[in-house]
Formats: C-alpha cells, structure tokens, sequence
C-alpha cells in the first residue's frame, strides 16, 4: 500500500511522541525506595543537631546531603503508641493503642485501621515490604509486612548485613524497608564496674567494653557528655549519659552500612532515606512526659529526587505526618482528600479473612483521612512551612501508668494539660530504677532535678504554660502567673479546639474534671 505524503508525516510524528510520561502515570514514576530508620528512645544528640561530643558521621553526612528539621516532634514519648502513630498517621486517642503491646499491658490498635496503615497500603502500592528489628505494634494484620528480616536489634551492623539480600533482590518494584533498633533504649544490665553505689545502667552496651559485630564501639568520658537542661548535673548521670552516647554512635554504625549496602546495590541515588526516634531519651524528664525532652526527635530526611542538599528547616513537622509523607512520595497519596488513593475496605478486608468479625474493629471512628499532612515538598527548601502548632498526647506507657495529658504547642507558648494532675506522676519502671533518678529521689523531694525538684516533678500542676521562644527549657511555669492569664485562657480554648477538630475522647474532662 502507497502512502500520501502527509500520512508518512503523521507517522513520524507519531513515532515520535514519549511512550511513557511519569508525570502522568504514578504506576510508571521513577524507582522510589523508601528506608525508614527508627531508633528507640534517642533525642536529638547528634553532631548534625550541634551536640559536641556526639560521634555520629553517617548521619551528619546525611543531614548534608539531605533537609534537618529542627522543629519535629513526636506525638507522644511512649514506644508502641508512638510506632503507631508512625504507621497509622492517627493520634493515639484515634489509633486506639494507648500504650504498650507487649506482655501484660496489651493495647493494640484497632482493626479497621488496617484502611489507613502504612505497609499495607505500601504493599497495594506495588512495594516490597519489611521489616527489621523492633516492632511493638498489634495487630499484626494491621501493620503487615510481606517480609520479617531477623537480626539483635541492639547489633545494628549485623542488622543492616542481614537486610542486604532484601535491598538487593532483582525485582521491578521499589521496596519499603522499615529499620528499627532497640538502641539507645535502657537494658542490658548494670555496669557493675562504675565504682559509684548506684550503678548505670548499661543502655544496651555489652559489659567490660565488649563490642558487637562489625562495631567500633565508641566509649564516651563522663566528664565530657553535655547534661540536657532537664537532667541534673551530678556524677550519676553523667555516667548514664556515657552508656547512653555508646549506643548511639553504635547506630550511626549500623546507618553506615546500611548506606553501604544501597550503594553497592546502586539504588542509593532512587532511595528516600528517613532517620528519627520515637521519642527522646529514656531519663525521667524525657521519655514517658510531654516536656521537650520526651516529645524532640531527631528527624533527617535525604531525598535523592531533590534538588537542594544540605538544608535546615524549622517547619514544625510530628510523627503524625509520616505515613501521609511516604504514601505521597510513593504516589499513593490523594492529597485533595489527604487520605490513600486506593484505600483499603476494612469491611471487606476482615471480612474476607474471616477474622475479628465480633470486635470493636473502630471504636466508633472513621479512619477516612489522615491527622497529619505530608512534609514531601518542604524537603530543599527551608522557608516552607507546614504546621502553625502541633498537638500531643500521652495516656500510658506500661498499663499502671494512667496519667492523660494533652498538649497545645506552637511557636511562642506550649500549654500542657495534666488531666490526672491530682494522682502523683507514674514512673515506667526502668526510669525509676535509674541511677541518675534515684541519686536524686533519695535525698528528697527538695533535691533539684533539672531545672525542677523532685517534687516538682511528681506532683505536677493541673496546667502548665510556657513561653517556649524565650523559655525554651520550660523552667518557668506561667499558668499561676495573672501577667498571663489572658494567654492561659487563650490557648486552653486552642486545646480545646484541637481536641474536638481531632475527636479526642477526654474533650468531656473540660466539663465533668
């Protein structure tokens, strides 16, 4: 067959048209590998964050070759409610797991979560997924991963060896890695060498200066560790401070060669990296509080789409704005709707598994949009903003521990509501063994602790204001002061507003407490 002239022409141009347009089609977009790096118990006490004896070169290189937020908080410093905030994108009091998972304690999140958590929706998306390390979410057909990885999460080079055959699997999709060690988090043991009476505890260390594989240990002089302005300055916790420097050089260990595996596998330049903490250290004053010290992380992001490196932001960023933020980066994120794309029919999803069809799968809720909001398009550029205030929770930690607080945070004032503030503050059992608290503890409820006492500490107000721009260690409260009471009032209704924008359940303890 003879063709004209122009329909030659028209073929040509045909031919010439892109078979494939990524902008157009999310199922066709560039590789886009996700690790998610999660430590326990660890607040910002990294060289990139300005600590000045912190030895952590793998995350300060990728805080260079990345964005640094400044402003992240988690929504709460407790380890199962914060990790499911992490995978959920919800709010405990939503979520449903209002503390620990494991043992006696036994929160969980609720079923019908499973339409809004990460790894499953990850997985639809067209992701391998795993994990490796700690866990401490339920149930596990909620957060499902198709692949467990094993490996001692204390011994984070061995970790990251054992991820390598996932992260090297020839496979045409993008892969989800969720990596989460058990360090700095306290355990292990006392260091029964410390010649003091009350005995450090070890922090996950090995005993006598052992190392674990493939780890340089870094031993840190008790002399020399900065005191965060919440510890006191004394020679218990100084000797904590050490043990707990140790375990954290030993992740940036475990970072190190987890990069290594990406780039030897040549998909580090197609992996988003993400680096934080559940919630800050494990010393009273930290964990288990709403203070700074319990709810600052550390928050590294590397971005290798981006074009802008080494950038700073204090854009006020939660651990509620994860799940939304790797969905979009996926894109798997409606944006419009703030919620999956494809999200998952919790009704038909245990129906079809025939399980939990007599539970309370949602406690009344309707998991069809996320809290949080994706941080994708602040990485490169520190002007962008997000959040004008955060909100924080904490209800427990170990089930003896029921004490309700919520939070109201922004740039200028944090007010702290102790819902429970006639009960004295409940202690999670190690903090309360903890030589750097018990030093203290047994000299008195006048003993200094911080920049309170330590009876300031138990038994805590029913509110709590803090002008956080020139009071950024809360040592003055000015809830009693009449120069604020306008303020107090101001943001008590902010508080209350949040609540109700969020459907928190203890909303009705403005009313009847």
């Amino acid at each position: 067959m003879k063709l004209s002239p122009n329909a030659i022409l028209a073929f040509l141009l045909l031919c010439a048209v892109p078979v494939v347009s990524f902008a157009a089609d999310d199922a066709k977009r560039p590789e886009r590998n996700i690790v998610f790096f999660i430590t326990d118990d660890e607040s910002p006490t990294l060289g990139c964050y300005g600590d000045p004896v912190a030895v952590t070169p793998n995350i300060d290189a990728i805080a260079k070759d990345g964005t640094i937020f400044r402003n992240a908080f988690a929504t709460t410093a407790s380890c199962s409610a914060s990790r499911s905030v992490v995978l959920t994108g919800l709010h405990n009091h939503m979520n449903g797991q209002y503390g620990h998972t494991h043992h006696f304690h036994k929160f969980s999140s609720y079923h019908d979560v499973v339409s809004l958590a990460l790894p499953r929706l990850l997985e639809n998306a067209g992701y391998r997924t795993a994990r490796c390390g700690k866990y401490h979410v339920a149930p596990e057909a909620v957060f499902h991963f198709q692949e467990t990885i094993p490996g001692n999460s204390r011994s984070t080079v061995q970790m990251a060896n054992n991820c390598e055959s996932f992260i090297k699997e020839q496979d045409d999709r993008p892969f989800f890695l969720y990596f989460a060690t058990s360090d700095p988090h306290r355990g292990g043991g006392v260091d029964k060498t410390s010649k003091r009476e009350l005995k450090p505890d070890l922090f996950g260390n090995k005993p006598n200066k052992g190392a674990y594989p493939g780890v340089e240990e870094v031993f840190y002089d008790p002399a020399e560790v900065p005191i965060p302005e919440f510890l006191p300055d004394t020679p218990d916790t100084r000797e904590e401070l050490s043990q707990y420097y140790q375990a954290c050089s030993r992740i940036d260990q475990g970072l190190g060669r987890l990069v290594e595996i990406l780039k030897e596998a040549g998909v580090y330049d197609k992996t988003l990296i993400v680096f934080t903490a559940d919630h800050g250290m494990a010393f009273s004053g930290g964990k288990t509080t709403v203070y700074e010290g319990g709810l600052r992380v550390p928050f590294v992001v590397r971005d290798p789409y981006v074009k802008n490196r080494g950038v700073e932001t204090y854009a006020m960023i939660s651990h509620v704005d994860i799940t939304p933020s790797l969905l979009d980066f996926a894109g798997a994120l409606d944006k419009q709707a703030n919620a999956p794309k494809q999200p998952i029919n919790a009704n038909k999803f245990w129906k079809d598994r025939g399980e939990a069809l007599q539970e309370n799968r949602s406690g009344g809720n309707k998991f069809d949009h996320y809290h949080g909001r994706s941080w994708i398009d602040l990485l490169g550029d520190p002007e962008a903003t997000t959040h004008d205030s955060i909100f924080a929770s904490h209800t427990f930690h170990e089930i003896q521990m029921y004490y309700p607080m919520r939070v109201y945070r922004d740039q200028r004032f944090k007010l702290i509501w102790n819902i429970a503030h006639k009960l004295d503050y409940p202690f999670a059992s190690d903090l309360w063994a903890a030589s750097s608290w018990q030093a203290q503890f047994q000299q008195g409820e006048d003993a200094p602790y911080g920049k309170k006492t330590v009876g300031e500490y138990i038994h805590r107000p029913k509110f709590e204001l803090y002008n956080v721009e020139t009071d950024p260690h809360e040592e003055l409260n000015l809830a009693e002061d009449p120069a604020y009471a306008k303020v107090l009032e101001e943001y008590k209704k902010k508080l209350k507003a949040k609540q109700k924008e969020l459907d928190d359940p203890w909303i009705m303890k403005w009313d009847y407490e």
